[in-house]
């Protein structure tokens, strides 16, 4: 009786929480000034708890369904808090992507601790430069208690439809930044044919030690600044693989 509580036991530990609530939105292929074909999209992270090393997996179909090729890719975000997204671009060459008729996405990732979230983009603004190039520029700031080291900025960028039209990242330089402290940021959005049909962003900042303050869009190209916040969540599935099957997309 007591193996087969034991038993039961870890088979209930083994099961992935909230398995259907990790999901992709907005996806769309679209073939870019690079000359490449990229699938763009961004990952929902509905459970309660943080994921990282989230790898998408895209298997790629030609007109008469049968598989091209298998590519994957990774998250721009390195850990997706609960309720939030984290962008993905996936690149395929000319050739492979010239035959691309409907690809089909599974995503897998692995629960992680908790972080606060306290490295925060207190401004932004889409502008262009003198050479047409659209960029974001703002000030990031790290409202926690210790230095953040690797900063990065993750700029996701949607189309009329609310599909993912580009995403860019930046490292900023120098990669740190001290408690309390603020830095100005130039996000480049380099493929002039998508900055065409860009109308709304979001931009989230993260680092080694601290996760991205929630950011939401309003439709205006202006960024909506959220509350500083810190997430105190499950810890105990820390490491744990878990796969989340998505179902086919169509032909886009």
């Amino acid at each position: 009786m007591k193996e087969i509580i034991l038993v039961l036991a870890v088979a209930a530990f083994s099961m992935p929480p909230a398995f259907a609530d990790v999901s992709i939105a907005n996806d769309q292929k679209y073939r870019g000034e690079d000359g490449l074909f990229h699938i763009v999209g961004e990952i929902q992270n509905d459970t309660e708890i943080p994921i990282n090393q989230i790898d998408v997996e895209a298997i790629l179909y030609d007109i008469d369904g049968n598989t091209i090729v298998t590519k994957q890719t990774s998250s721009l975000v390195n850990t997706i808090m609960p309720g939030m997204k984290g962008p993905f671009n996936l690149l395929v060459d000319n050739y492979e992507g010239e035959k691309v008729h409907a690809y089909h996405l599974d995503v897998n990732y692995k629960v992680s601790a908790p972080k606060s979230q306290v490295i925060d983009i207190i401004s932004s603004e889409l502008t262009r430069d003198n050479h047409g190039n659209l960029l974001i520029t703002g000030t990031v700031a790290n409202k926690g208690e210790i230095t953040a080291n690797t900063v990065s900025m993750v700029a996701t960028l949607y189309d009329r439809q609310g599909n993912v039209a580009a995403v860019s990242k930046i490292h900023h330089e120098p990669d740190y930044l001290e408690a309390d402290g603020e830095a100005f940021f130039i996000v480049p959005i380099p493929d002039k044919v998508q900055a065409i049909e860009i109308v709304d962003y979001s931009l989230v900042a993260e680092s080694e030690e601290y996760a991205a303050v929630p950011e939401f869009t309003i439709g205006t190209m202006v960024l909506l600044a959220g509350s500083v916040s810190a997430y105190i969540g499950i810890s105990r599935y820390s490491g744990r693989v878990i796969t989340n099957l998505i179902s086919a997309t169509g032909s886009k």
